[in-house]
């Protein structure tokens, strides 16, 4: 590995930064966005059954809304449950922007590496020809340094293009994720709405 990171020449350390850094962004999204800890299984229902038995307390809002994303999004309903159905909504849709930024952390640092790898594997090639070029003398061709520039070419080429591929493929999944939970979050927030205040008006 280390023979082809010095055959690949010194275009290739900006690669090797984004190859980590697009690692580390994919392991820390992996873990952040498991469902179990954006949309664990009944919050809703318990946050229903709370409010029937004890009403809105202070010490359960906070504890909702330290448990995960659904919770805080709950959590902003609750606290409006004595305004109109409007201001409920509001309030939860306010929460639930604030929810979605937080889910999509990081996601256009890891679109960013993914766009642009394959031009800084563009540049290692360019580099590369360079030193093509540069090895032609009127007496003749240095093959050394004429291996050099194919190596550099063709291999910052190649590792742009490998970190762009899963990094593209994990960014549109990890945006496929966070928009299917804010999808799933509103529509449990308006379940929460629709049952608490079919319940005051009785």
């Amino acid at each position: 590995m280390f023979s082809i990171i010095l055959a690949a020449g010194w275009p290739i350390w900006p690669l090797l930064l984004a190859s980590i850094i697009a690692v580390a962004l994919i392991i820390e999204r992996l873990v952040a966005l498991r469902r179990v800890k954006v949309l664990p299984a009944g919050v809703l229902p318990r946050a229903i059954a709370e409010y029937r038995e004890n009403g809105v307390n202070d010490a359960f809002l906070a504890e909702l809304e330290g448990q995960s994303p659904l919770g805080r999004v709950l959590a902003a309903g609750l606290r409006n449950i004595g305004s109109s159905r409007e201001v409920m909504r509001e309030s939860i849709e306010e929460t639930g922007a604030v929810v979605a930024h937080e889910l999509e952390q990081y996601l256009t640092t890891l679109g960013t590496i993914a766009s642009i790898s394959p031009l800084m594997g563009l540049f290692g090639t360019v580099v590369g020809m360079i030193e093509i070029f540069g090895s032609q003398a009127p007496t003749g061709s240095n093959p050394m340094q004429l291996a050099h520039g194919i190596s550099v070419a063709l291999y910052n080429t190649g590792f742009g293009l490998v970190i762009a591929i899963p990094s593209m493929i994990f960014w549109r999944h990890f945006r496929a994720l966070v928009n299917g939970y804010v999808i799933e979050m509103q529509q449990q927030a308006v379940r929460l709405v629709e049952v608490l205040h079919g319940e005051r008006k009785q």
